[in-house]
């Protein structure tokens, strides 16, 4: 075999065996779980709206349509599901009308903790959110500071919904491996 081929041979077993060697030493760090739970306050109405249509489509037989409605949101995330209790964050991100046949919203969130141990940290939820489901379960799919490379789950329970307006307080429960 010629010096040349040794050569390319050798400096690939390095570099796979530096790249696996990297790969263990990131997953024997210990991940914690963390569990949250907060409220978030979706409000649509009255002089200073929290969430506000971005997109309102219009279906070219029966008029406006719900389906492909863009929402953009900075809402309040509060300790209890009393508009008025501590403020402990915002959901700030989007949200859509994503299904036909039921109303099944498609949402990119960044839950920012603004206060107690988790203030300057942040989730990402990305997912489905099938919004007349009791209990709905998406995906954290990354964070910021104490929850960098996170991962999980987030479960929603809406505690009360105002039919006319579309104003909404939803408890979320959180798990986080980080």
């Amino acid at each position: 075999m010629s010096s040349i081929a040794t050569l390319v041979i050798f400096v690939i077993f390095a570099a796979t065996n530096s790249i696996t060697a990297s790969a263990a030493e990131v997953g024997t760090e210990k991940e914690t779980v963390t569990n949250l739970q907060f409220y978030f306050h979706d409000t649509l109405s009255g002089k200073n709206p929290s969430a506000v249509r971005v997109v309102q489509p219009v279906d070219a037989y029966k008029g406006t349509t719900l389906f492909g409605l863009i929402m953009m949101a900075d809402d309040p995330l509060t300790e209890t599901s009393d508009p008025k209790s501590k403020i402990v964050g915002r959901a700030q991100g989007l949200y859509g009308s994503a299904c036909q046949q039921e109303l099944g919203l498609l949402m990119a969130m960044s839950f920012s903790f603004t206060d107690g141990p988790y203030s300057g940290s942040s989730i990402s939820l990305f997912g489905k959110n099938s919004a007349m489901n009791p209990v709905r379960e998406m995906p954290i799919v990354g964070g910021t500071g104490m929850f960098r490379m996170a991962r999980g789950y987030a479960e929603a329970r809406t505690q009360w919904l105002d039919p006319t307006t579309g104003d909404a307080i939803v408890a979320y429960n959180v798990t986080v491996v980080h």
